[in-house]
């Protein structure tokens, strides 16, 4: 493994992303800047565009574009990332 590597924190789960996405969001429904994730422009392109393909998950989220940094998710682009509360019964 490359010191990269090492540095580098795996590829959140969505109970991860969930439960980081409540403490940025303070109340579900809000919205919330996909940057602050902690994750590098591939990993959030990864990870969302994954979540978004995903009938049973992509329900839940609503993308948004406003000010701040842009990122692709399913071809699509997007900055924010409201999560509906009823994720909870896929977790």
């Amino acid at each position: 493994m490359n010191g990269e590597a090492a540095g580098r924190a795996p590829m959140m789960n969505l109970r991860e992303v969930v439960e980081r996405y409540a403490a940025l969001a303070g109340n579900f429904g809000n919205s919330v800047a996909l940057s602050a994730f902690g994750l590098n422009e591939q990993e959030t392109r990864n990870l969302f565009s994954a979540f978004d393909e995903d009938y049973h998950i992509s329900r839940f989220l609503h993308f948004s574009h406003a000010d701040g940094r842009v990122y692709e998710v399913s071809g699509e682009t997007v900055t924010h990332v409201a999560i509906d509360p009823a994720i909870d019964s896929l977790l």
